[in-house]
């Protein structure tokens, strides 16, 4: 798995389920709300400031996921993809990436053409059978609860860069 992680450039995530438990509230004036988790937002800058470049591909289209990339500093966002395969090809060409520079991490049927291509492929514990029979790794922690960030430590661990990076980015 290490192995895996060492060589990836670009982590993207689906969002429902893998960045959020799944749940959407819609507010009587039809604005949507989605819980994120900080742990998982601090494991994306930990990652970008890593040189690991993080993107989003979902099938959704959510205002809601807008901002929180725009607040995380990700600037790849793909959303209403349901199908992903020409938005993941596309990410390819324009970043100058082999399929085995990449991560992915989803949880739903979408998901599955990407899992299968990927270098790192990456499942949630909450993810719709059969998802994860198509993946690498699983996560102990559910999506929007810890997932993220699990991924993230596991690519700079790959990376060799966890205990060194950490203490680094602790004393700025």
């Amino acid at each position: 798995m290490l192995k895996r992680a060492e060589k990836i450039k670009l982590l993207l995530l689906d969002v429902d389920g893998v960045l959020t438990d799944g749940g959407i509230i819609i507010t009587g004036e039809g604005d949507e709300i989605k819980i994120f988790s900080v742990v998982d937002g601090m494991g994306i800058k930990l990652l970008q400031r890593a040189g690991v470049e993080v993107g989003i591909l979902s099938g959704r289209f959510s205002p809601v996921m807008k901002h929180r990339a725009r607040e995380l500093g990700i600037d790849l966002l793909y959303q209403g993809e349901l199908a992903k395969v020409p938005a993941f090809e596309k990410i390819l060409r324009e970043k100058g990436l082999k399929e085995e520079e990449v991560a992915y991490a989803g949880d739903d049927w979408l998901d599955i053409p990407i899992l299968k291509r990927v270098g790192l492929a990456i499942g949630v514990p909450n993810a719709w059978p059969p998802v994860n029979d198509f993946v690498h790794y699983v996560t102990k922690k559910e999506g929007g609860k810890g997932a993220v960030r699990e991924i993230c430590d596991l690519i700079l661990t790959g990376k060799g860069l966890w205990g060194r990076y950490l203490e680094g980015y602790l004393s700025l």
